[in-house]
């Protein structure tokens, strides 16, 4: 009698170990295979991984926003490329020469004195003193059809400043003389003594300033704004 006591006892306590157990341990076991699946999952699908990659991939595949956005560019690339290569000169640009500019610019003045026509200002100064290269060129002037009290003080201030009135100037670029005839061969239409001659080297500057501006203030007006004539 006392073993059959014993013996139910010991059969109750083991159902009830099954009771109370039989349902925590499959769902602590599921519990730990999803935290480690969890983090498998996290090592395989972080950036710069394999798996991360192929999610890239797959967003690659035509009709993906990616690809769109790829195809978008490109077709725009290919446009610009395409009306680059449809660009064409149409005409060089042209320079204007000296005497196009001062007819271009009629207001432009210089020096003090007078306001001539066309808004030129004439330059007045004394007559130079005689024999020097300054008189030689007060004294031509008139045979230019210009007035010397006039005209000489812009010839004067012009001059001043192309050679100080040194038959015998030269600079880097090959111009020379007194008028700084570029190049200095050209004054020899004035005379074949063009190289030491102050007389054939003004007769000519006066006869390039009349042909190229018409008088020599207007020569000076244009060279105050341009530094050369």
């Amino acid at each position: 009698m006392s073993r059959h006591r014993t013996g139910a006892r010991s059969s109750r306590r083991k159902r009830g170990l099954i009771r109370r157990f039989g349902l925590v341990f499959p769902v602590a076991i599921f519990a730990v295979i999803a935290v480690i699946g969890v983090a498998v999952g996290g090592k395989l699908f972080a950036p710069g991984s394999s798996a991360f990659g192929a999610v890239q991939a797959i967003e690659m595949v035509p009709g993906s926003h990616t690809m769109a956005a790829l195809e978008s560019e490109r077709a725009q690339l290919i446009a610009m490329t395409t009306a680059a290569r449809t660009l064409t000169v149409v005409a060089k640009p042209k320079l204007a020469s000296p005497a196009q500019v001062a007819a271009a610019n009629p207001g432009t003045t210089g020096g003090t004195g007078g306001t001539g026509g066309g808004g030129v200002v004439f330059v007045t100064s004394t007559p130079p003193d005689p024999g020097s290269a300054q008189s030689i060129a007060y004294n031509m002037l008139a045979s230019f059809g210009f007035s010397p009290s006039t005209f000489f003080g812009c010839l004067k201030d012009m001059w001043d400043r192309e050679s100080g009135w040194r038959y015998d100037a030269e600079n880097a670029s090959g111009a020379y003389g007194i008028p700084q005839a570029l190049p200095g061969s050209k004054m020899a239409s004035a005379g074949a003594d063009w190289q030491t001659n102050p007389a054939t080297q003004i007769r000519w500057g006066l006869g390039y300033i009349k042909d190229i501006y018409g008088d020599p203030c207007k020569a000076w007006a244009f060279w105050q704004v341009n530094h050369y004539y």
